[in-house]
C-alpha cells in the first residue's frame, strides 16, 4: 500500500520517530535511556524509523515521557494534552499476584504486577475512594462462595486496616493472605467468617489480634462490596 503524498506530520504509526523525538524533547539520550529501561541502540533504532517499540516497550517510553500510548503510537493531541484527558477519566490500579513470604514485611514485597485495572475516577469519587490507596489481588479457594469465588479478582482499600463495620477484608496470617468477612465481638474480639458454611468461624480472642494484620478493606469484587 502506497503512503499518501502529503501524510500530516504528526499523524499514524509511521511518523512515531518524530513524536519519540519531541516526547525526549531536551533530554540527554542516555538520560532517557536510563529513565525507559532501554538502550541508547534500540532507542536509536525508534528514532531512525528502522524499527517500532513493542507494546511493552511503548509503555515504558510513554511513562519516562510523561506522555500518552496512544499520542505516542499514533499522534493526534499533544503528549500534555492527551495525558490529562486520560488521567481525568480513568484511574489504574495494580493487580498484584499477591505471593507473600514470611518475614518479609510488606505483603507486595517480591509480588508482580500483573496488570493495571481501570476504573472512572467518577465511579471511585462517588464511593470515596482514592486511587492511591487502592490495589487488587486474586481470591483462591471456595471459602467464601457464591459470595467470592476461585479466581475472581477483588480490589482493596489500603487506608481501611480497622474494622469500623462488618465487611470483607483481606488479612495476612503467618505467610497468607485470605479474603474474610470481618465482625468484631463484644468484648473486643473478632469473627472470622467464611460464606461458605463447610467452614468454621474462627474467632480471634481480643489479646491474639495483633497476629491478624488487615491488609485492607474489600472495596470491589465483580460489584461494589463498600
Amino acid at each position: 500500500m502506497e503512503m499518501s503524498e502529503h501524510p500530516i506530520p504528526s499523524g499514524g504509526i509511521g511518523y512515531f520517530k518524530i513524536r519519540l523525538k519531541q516526547a525526549i524533547s531536551s533530554q540527554s539520550l542516555r538520560g532517557f535511556a536510563k529513565d525507559c529501561g532501554l538502550s541508547e541502540a534500540t532507542l536509536r533504532s525508534y528514532l531512525s524509523g528502522e524499527t517500532f517499540p513493542t507494546l511493552d516497550r511503548l509503555e515504558q517510553i510513554a511513562k519516562a515521557a510523561g506522555a500518552s500510548p496512544l499520542w505516542l503510537a499514533f499522534g493526534g493531541e499533544g503528549p500534555a494534552e492527551s495525558r490529562s484527558a486520560e488521567d481525568d477519566e480513568y484511574a489504574y490500579i495494580p493487580l498484584y499476584d499477591a505471593r507473600v513470604s514470611a518475614g518479609h514485611g510488606s505483603w507486595t514485597e517480591g509480588a508482580r504486577v500483573l496488570a493495571q485495572l481501570a476504573f472512572t475516577r467518577y465511579s471511585l469519587r462517588k464511593k470515596g475512594l482514592d486511587p492511591a490507596n487502592l490495589s487488587a489481588i486474586r481470591v483462591s479457594g471456595d471459602s467464601n462462595e457464591p459470595d467470592l469465588r476461585d479466581g475472581d479478582t477483588v480490589v482493596l482499600d489500603h487506608s481501611r486496616t480497622e474494622v469500623d463495620q462488618e465487611g470483607y477484608y483481606v488479612i495476612l496470617l503467618g505467610d497468607h493472605l485470605f479474603a474474610k468477612r470481618l465482625q468484631l465481638q463484644i468484648g473486643g474480639g473478632m469473627a472470622v467468617i467464611s460464606a461458605n458454611p463447610a467452614y468454621q468461624t474462627m474467632m480471634v480472642a481480643k489479646e491474639h489480634l495483633s497476629d491478624l494484620v488487615i491488609i485492607g478493606r474489600v472495596v470491589w469484587g465483580s460489584r461494589w462490596m463498600a
